[in-house]
């Protein structure tokens, strides 16, 4: 049988895969077909992603498609947000695709509180601020390598510039692009009264593109080496949008949770949220799909595990992780998962210890000692951000609902419905892919609405309660 596939491309912070879907007798078939690793390192004392070889990997992902026989009608691709491309008049690349996790954004966001005060910015663009937003990683380029901006004509968020090399396209996305603190929330485009008062140059700042467009065809040069020709669509290009617009939660008063390497927890809403409250306690407003918004709150989430896995040379599976923390459950000490320290450290192990030790508590012991203390950290974090979220809008909520990686942990999510006291339904796992793959399909016709994709979503995947 001939079935109309559609490919998502999701890459994240540590890895990105390429998931084939298709719309079976009401269902929602989904097949990974590639898998591939993503980190950034060091290069000339920067932090940077290595951006030839991500687009290698998409390339090569793509061409399996061919190599299955089962030729997609459209591509999306989604990654994380903030981190971009510029592009000089002859589109070529100024600088390096420098991560977000890079330094250089330091006293960033004092600079430009100089320029314009943080009250009056959140108040344009309802965006949390984070010292690696987008805003403060261009004064980094502005302040510290001003011949780069100065020739820049082009800024390209990650699957933008992906896009355009697939297709010689150029786009901006719109969820992706509410991210860098340069978005008017109410105008749903670039806020150019802020971008000029910044002193960035106007120039890099093109039309702004919904989820659903199109893009175009694949060049001749991609197509040919694919073996096939298709359509590339925007979907929700910064991933957390995507995620959440695969949350079957119609109908339920309901908390989003994308749990991965960062946890987005928050409300789906028609419209921002900005206030005093919301903005007091840092949390931000992104476009969504159709013009809707994600109220949520940025927690460092499983980075901690994973790094702490990775000091452990990856000797140990996720599931011995929890099972090591479960052991050692008589370790009570807490800490805050949100700080500083644990952004970037050379040894996130050391980091916990001392942030225990920083709190009156022992340090603790062991590896399950220490895991226990992160596990618990997140569940209690989430728990409090859920009534900060209560508070500010009035509303009682009476399920959380988890997509992405974080839906495998069984532990955390037991901790967390035992800390919020409501129930949390879990899954699917590809949540990211999952709400790429419903853009592309209700952009093709196959859903009438949100309403009915989630449905579908609901039918299709195993939920988990806890």
């Amino acid at each position: 049988m001939n079935y109309h596939y559609h490919l998502a491309v999701d890459i994240g912070a540590s890895g990105g895969r390429h998931i084939l879907g298709r719309l079976e007798n009401g269902i929602i078939k989904t097949e990974e077909i590639f898998r591939f690793d993503n980190k950034p390192e060091i290069k000339n004392g920067i932090l940077c992603w290595d951006i030839d070889k991500l687009l290698q990997n998409i390339i090569y992902g793509i061409k399996k498609c061919k190599t299955l026989g089962k030729i997609p009608a459209t591509l999306g691709i989604d990654t994380w947000a903030v981190d971009f491309i510029l592009l000089d008049k002859n589109d070529k690349i100024l600088g390096e695709a420098v991560s977000y996790r890079d330094l250089r954004t330091l006293g960033m966001d004092k600079a430009a509180e100089k320029i314009i005060p943080y009250a009056e910015l959140y108040q344009r663009t309802g965006i949390q601020k984070q010292i690696f937003n987008t805003i403060y990683q261009l004064l980094a380029v502005k302040q510290k390598q001003p011949e780069l901006m100065g020739e820049a004509a082009c800024l390209l968020m990650l699957p933008d510039y992906f896009n355009f090399r697939l297709t010689g396209v150029k786009k901006q996305e719109y969820t992706n692009a509410t991210s860098t603190g340069l978005v008017n929330a109410a105008g749903f485009s670039w806020d150019f009264p802020v971008i000029e008062k910044l002193g960035l140059p106007a120039g890099l700042f093109g039309p702004l593109s919904s989820p659903g467009t199109r893009v175009g065809k694949l060049s001749a040069d991609i197509a040919r080496e694919a073996g096939f020709n298709c359509t590339v669509v925007l979907p929700c290009t910064h991933d957390t949008g995507s995620a959440y617009l695969a949350v079957p939660a119609e109908g339920h008063k309901t908390v989003y949770l994308s749990s991965g390497t960062w946890s987005l927890i928050g409300i789906e809403t028609e419209g921002p949220l900005i206030n005093q409250k919301s903005r007091e306690a840092n949390f931000t407003n992104e476009g969504g799909y159709d013009f809707r918004f994600r109220f949520l709150k940025n927690i460092m989430g499983l980075w901690i595990i994973q790094m702490i896995k990775r000091e452990l040379h990856n000797a140990v599976s996720y599931n011995d992780l929890t099972r090591m923390a479960m052991n050692a459950r008589n370790y009570t000490a807490l800490i805050d998962i949100n700080s500083p320290d644990f952004f970037s450290p050379p040894s996130m192990i050391d980091a916990v210890k001392k942030a225990c030790i920083k709190g009156g508590n022992r340090a603790p012991e062991n590896a399950g000692e220490i895991l226990q203390c992160v596990y618990a950290s997140l569940a209690v974090c989430y728990a409090d951000v859920i009534r900060e979220i209560q508070d500010i809008t009035g509303e009682q909520y009476d399920r959380i609902h988890i997509v992405g990686g974080g839906c495998k942990d069984s532990y955390l999510n037991t901790l967390l419905a035992q800390a919020a006291g409501i129930p949390v339904f879990a899954g699917p796992v590809e949540g990211t892919a999952v709400g790429n793959l419903l853009a592309q399909m209700i952009g093709a016709g196959e859903f009438s609405s949100i309403g009915m994709a989630r449905n579908i979503v609901k039918n299709s995947f195993e939920i988990h309660r806890y």
